[in-house]
């Protein structure tokens, strides 16, 4: 018994259900002499005859059906394995930059509409998390990966422009044209200084932008504080927290920066990463330049 294979105990579980060795062959893509051969050794393995062979068909005696039954348990055993290898279910743990996390949420959430079993946890910060340490499973960032763990995808291109109230722009800007020389005179809304080195936040010092009222590492605040009339402020020109902003021309074209997603290479093969990416990566198509 304890040279017992799945594939001869498929072989005795078809001629059971087919009724003869050739129906069997046919149900399951083998020839009757392969048919044969594995019922042969199945009962060399168990010491036995188990199927009584006649022109009118297959007979299994008393032995042969508790052989079935454990085939048909070994069968729906793999049939759940193979459910569970393709179905859409898990936890997905999303890093992205602070400043996209809202305008993605809606992404995933309007993914997770379609792919109920996948549970959710979105983190925006401001770091690069550690995907090949699997702090997190999916990353979006501004910058290429230099690990050779990881599997990147390039989404797309943000484009930046200046933004402010439509009260400040009417009593500071009414021509609606940032001249560099003119920038000093006005107030701007930042990033902390630990992200001076950004493109966007390059392009505001070039643009001779001076004095930063207010800094804050949530791009919630800082939409907060443009909303507000504290001054201009950078944005992705499709974010949706520009609604409400005015767009300021300015004498230096604004930034683009490239966006990567990445994720860890073990987990090419999960369900629910795959289709969990090419949902980030169709909704960036809307978000981002090509």
């Amino acid at each position: 018994m304890e040279t017992l294979s799945w594939d001869d105990l498929r072989v005795l579980l078809a001629i059971h259900r087919a009724g003869s060795l050739l129906a069997a062959g046919k149900t399951i893509g083998l020839s009757t002499s392969t048919i044969a051969r594995r019922l042969d050794a199945l009962e060399t393995a168990t010491g036995r005859q188990l199927v009584h062979r006649s022109q009118s068909g297959a007979e299994l005696n008393a032995e042969a059906l508790r052989l079935v039954r454990l085939a048909e348990g070994l069968e729906h055993g793999l049939d759940a394995l193979r459910r569970d290898q393709t179905m859409l279910a898990g936890t997905l743990r999303v890093s992205v930059p602070d400043g996209i996390a809202p305008a993605l949420a809606r992404a995933l959430l309007a993914f997770r509409h379609q792919h109920p079993g996948v549970d959710l946890e979105l983190v925006g910060e401001n770091r690069m998390a550690d995907v090949a340490a699997r702090e997190a499973d999916i990353a979006v960032r501004l910058a290429r990966s230099t690990s050779s763990v990881l599997v990147e995808k390039r989404l797309g291109t943000l484009r930046f422009g200046l933004f402010g109230s439509a009260d400040y722009v009417r009593r500071h800007l009414p021509t609606g044209r940032l001249d560099t020389n003119d920038a000093s005179l006005h107030s701007f809304i930042g990033l902390d200084v630990q992200w001076r080195d950004l493109p966007h936040e390059q392009w505001l010092r070039a643009l001779g932008a001076a004095r930063f009222v207010f800094r804050s590492s949530s791009m919630e605040a800082i939409a907060e504080a443009a909303h507000r009339g504290a001054g201009f402020a950078a944005f992705v020109t499709s974010d949706p927290r520009t609604a409400g902003l005015v767009a300021v021309q300015t004498t230096i074209a604004a930034p683009s920066q490239p966006c990567y997603l990445v994720y860890h290479r073990d987990l090419r093969a999960q369900p629910h990463v795959r289709a969990a990416v090419a949902s980030i990566a169709s909704y960036f198509t809307q978000y981002a330049q090509p």
